[in-house]
């Protein structure tokens, strides 16, 4: 009998060993998928503010705004030409001499800026695709645009000298300016890349500021 009890409690206690390992086993079995499946959904979140921004780069160009810089180019280079000329001269009114110094000034980097964009939309630096001018080549000849100076008449301003010098710089640069206006007005009435339209509209408010002040110039040579 007392064997008999014994071996009862020996299975009870083997049973509840075999039943107590069970239970931990199916803890760590229940508490597997939670890790393994909260894994996932981390990784799957999408990180925030990782979506590529195209850059602004004022929009598609047209036909129009090709023609601005490529007819405006030539006619800033002859602008500063003319500067440049009227600078190496002596005895020219300061306030000349300052205006032609400003006119370079402003219109060096816009001539930059517009031989970048014609390079950045892959066209010619001319409507004919010329090369060879000071900037990388305009062909044909432009001395027949609006407001430009004729090889005579740039010679003219080469050779004078003094209040000669400056009349005919003063004259020149009004209609240059004059030619230059019309040009802008037309890239703002038809243009679509909004920097050329801007810069147009920036060559009528200056330009037209300067003409001004060259005729009160021209009262006094």
């Amino acid at each position: 009998m007392a064997r008999a009890t014994l071996l009862m409690a020996a299975t009870v206690t083997a049973s509840a060993l075999i039943l107590t390992a069970c239970a931990e086993s199916g803890d760590d079995t229940a508490s597997a998928p939670s890790t393994s499946t909260g894994a996932p959904a981390e990784t799957a979140a999408p990180a925030s503010g990782t979506e590529p921004v195209a850059p602004d780069e004022g929009g598609e160009h047209s036909r129009a705004d090709v023609m601005f810089a490529q007819t405006m180019l030539p006619h800033h280079e002859q602008a500063v030409e003319m500067s440049d000329l009227l600078l190496t001269k002596s005895d020219i009114p300061a306030d000349v001499t300052a205006l032609a110094e400003q006119i370079r000034a402003e219109q060096g980097p816009e001539i930059e800026q517009m031989t970048a964009w014609l390079e950045q939309w892959g066209e010619p630096l001319s409507p004919e695709g010329g090369h060879g001018g000071q900037h990388g080549g305009h062909g044909g000849d432009m001395a027949g645009m609006e407001g430009m100076l004729s090889q005579t008449e740039l010679e003219q301003l080469a050779d004078a000298e003094g209040t000669d010098a400056a009349r005919l710089f003063l004259e020149g640069m009004i209609a240059h300016h004059e030619g230059a206006i019309d040009m802008a007005r037309q890239e703002v009435d038809e243009g679509s890349y909004q920097p050329a339209v801007d810069l147009a509209r920036s060559i009528i408010e200056t330009q037209q500021d300067e003409i001004a002040t060259m005729r009160d110039m021209l009262s006094g040579v």
